[in-house]
């Protein structure tokens, strides 16, 4: 299973490519399509995620320490690395 959000893409344009297949049967072509939109659907949310991450790494550039209590995920690790830069001389 991949991944990134290169590979993602990657699974992406390979289904397109399978949809584009001039000798698909109607049938194949319905079974490619269903897969199709539950692979758009996945990639939503995985994209979404990411998306997240990135927004909360800019409120963190942005404003510093002060935004972590709202931001648990990267809190704990930028609270760790927060600590750990103190603690070197």
């Amino acid at each position: 299973m991949s991944k990134g959000l290169a590979d993602l893409s990657d699974h992406l344009f390979a289904q397109m490519a399978r949809l584009d297949d001039p000798n698909l049967k109607p049938e194949e072509i319905e079974t490619e399509a269903k897969r199709a939109a539950v692979m758009v659907s996945v990639s939503d949310q995985i994209i979404g995620g990411a998306k997240m991450q990135i927004d909360a790494a800019k409120l963190f550039a942005t404003h510093g320490a002060a935004v972590l209590p709202h931001l648990p995920q990267i809190g704990r690790q930028a609270r760790t690395d927060l600590q750990i830069e103190k603690t070197k001389p």
